[in-house]
């Protein structure tokens, strides 16, 4: 009996579910297991996916949303103030990438076409990914996590500029017949027009239109997807590309009040459509074809895990930034997106690249997310191990990060200190200092020193985890040190490297969560803190003691 379109979603739904929970124990991102299961269940493997048609509808649906999320998230504010490191780190990443990335294709037998479509596609990072790792690491306000971020909308809208252009090229034979100038100048023309368009509806149109469509919340997530999805038709119709389209839909929406409304119900859409994105590439994947291009893949994969992070660090190291800090970024881009495949799977619908090219950058991005999802994870680990040879990417005196504060905590200023100045950091240096402590705080983070120094607060740049920099302290006069920051392994480094500089008096850490708080134990400390816990025991006696002195009042304060 054949399966009817349903079942076979129903099986392939199973058994992507299965596949990401064993993914997501290896501390894998789920993409890769959807890749595998297309690859398993399509003609390659064991060849029960017969809707090919419902399945790569829906994978181009799963696209558009992709690129409409991406649009949604690039407001006018961001791009603004996107710094000079994100920009000149993200520009620099991608012309070395590209142009290494050609030659080294080039030299691997690969034609032009192929090449120049692979090369732009090991250029992009997953934005997704990255933003997942770093948030699980509670490390996206950090330095390195802010930087990472920048560059990576830089790679955003590259991305979306080259689909553009490549489209506008159409056909190989359409790209010979027509001068590089014409074209450009085409795609410039439409780009105008298109910039016209945009700027009217965005000042005059959309505003009433989402403010209209918001009065209900399931009625802004059909007008969402109606936009993305419209615009996404209207950008292929009009010469751009369907995934131009649907950036540019987002983009518009960016700027209003209801985009994280939008955002946070789409999110969900775009995971489960993406499934069968990835899905139905691995189905599209010859094993053969694949096995043909495996040498090539290792060669680009190592590129990619070496060169990406290496300029990354060159440049920052050059803006005067420390070793640390360009390393830890730099491990943010040892990889290949979803996005690199969208891209080249575009050039096939453009009759520009053959399967084997998308079955290239696949291999690789099946390589490159795997490797990197263990290297950020354990990025500091593994920056302990060779930091030694990294000192040729930093200037002497890293001057973008020392410009925050040149000045060592004075021993008399120092009875308490504070490592890591987050919300209950910064919140503990304040009342400290409202009772008359002396207190320091000490944070690697270049703008959160800023902010409490406008505070007038007692505050240092320093890197806790660099035990150079805790030699350098007066801890003689120290009394306590607390820590609160945010990783296991961090604080673990810094209590090493504190006793290690000869501290032997009192340490405090804080700890998140239950599994902290046993690795901390084995720590030489002396007192743990449990903010949440402490929190609610904090806010149960207060209850407790207002309910046993009077009943409660409906709508009176305390």
């Amino acid at each position: 009996m054949t399966a009817t379109p349903f079942a076979e979603f129903a099986i392939l739904l199973l058994i992507a579910a299965g596949a990401c929970a064993l993914f997501v124990h290896l501390r894998q991102p789920v993409l890769i297991a959807y890749i595998v299961v297309g690859i398993a269940l399509g003609p390659a493997g064991v060849g029960w996916v017969k809707a090919h048609d419902q399945v790569a509808l829906l994978a181009q649906i799963g696209v558009t949303v992709l690129l409409f999320i991406v649009g949604l998230k690039l407001d006018l504010h961001h791009v603004r103030h996107i710094g000079p490191v994100a920009l000149a780190t993200g520009l620099g990443q991608l012309a070395f990438t590209i142009a290494g990335g050609f030659a080294l294709i080039l030299a691997l037998g690969k034609d032009v076409m192929t090449a120049l479509y692979v090369a732009v596609a090991l250029t992009f990072s997953s934005t997704i990914i990255i933003v997942k790792l770093l948030t699980d690491k509670r490390e996206l306000d950090s330095l390195h996590g802010r930087i990472a971020v920048g560059f990576l909308i830089v790679q955003d809208l590259a991305v979306v500029l080259a689909m553009m252009a490549m489209s506008a090229l159409r056909t190989p034979e359409a790209g010979a017949a027509a001068s590089g100038w014409v074209v450009a100048a085409t795609l410039a023309g439409r780009i105008v027009l298109a910039v016209f368009v945009i700027a009217v509806l965005m000042r005059w149109v959309l505003p009433r239109v989402v403010a209209l469509m918001a009065r209900s919340q399931e009625l802004l997530l059909v007008f969402a997807l109606a936009w993305g999805v419209g615009l996404a038709a209207l950008g292929a119709w009009a010469g751009f590309s369907m995934e131009a389209g649907a950036f540019v839909a987002g983009f518009t929406l960016a700027s209003t009040h209801f985009r994280e409304a939008i955002n946070a119900r789409l999110g969900g859409v775009r995971d489960f459509l993406l499934l069968f994105f990835f899905i139905h590439l691995g189905a599209e994947l010859d094993l053969s074809t694949l096995g043909q291009e495996l040498w090539p893949a290792l060669v680009l994969a190592v590129f990619v895990l070496i060169g990406n992070p290496l300029i990354v660090m060159a440049i920052m190291g050059y803006m005067g930034y420390c070793k640390r800090t360009g390393f830890l970024a730099g491990l943010t881009v040892a990889q290949i997106s979803e996005f690199s495949i969208v891209f080249v799977a575009m050039g096939i619908s453009l009759g520009h690249v053959d399967v084997q090219a998308l079955g290239l950058t696949t291999l690789v991005g099946l390589i490159t997310i795997t490797l990197s999802t263990y290297m950020i994870l354990y990025s500091q680990p593994l920056y302990e191990r060779l930091a030694p040879w990294l000192g040729v990417f930093e200037r002497q005196r890293p001057h973008r990060e020392l410009a925050v504060d040149r000045h060592p905590p004075r021993s008399e200023e120092s009875a308490v200190l504070v490592f890591g100045l987050g919300r209950y950091g910064s919140r503990l240096l304040r009342e400290l200092r409202r009772q008359g402590v002396a207190v320091v705080g000490i944070d690697h983070d270049p703008e959160a020193v800023r902010e409490l120094k406008q505070e007038r607060l007692p505050v240092h740049y320093g890197d806790g985890e660099n035990p150079d920099f805790v030699e350098s302290l007066p801890l003689h006069g120290t009394r306590w040190v607390v820590v609160t920051l945010p990783l296991v392994s961090s604080t673990r480094a810094l209590v090493h490297a504190l006793r290690g500089a000869g501290y032997a008096g009192p340490i405090a850490v804080t700890a998140r969560d239950e599994a902290a708080l046993q690795e901390l134990q084995r720590l030489d400390v002396q007192h743990i803190y449990l903010p949440f816990r402490d929190a609610a025991v904090h806010a149960a006696e207060h209850l407790v003691g207002v309910l046993t002195v009077s009943p409660p009042v409906p709508g009176a304060h305390t």
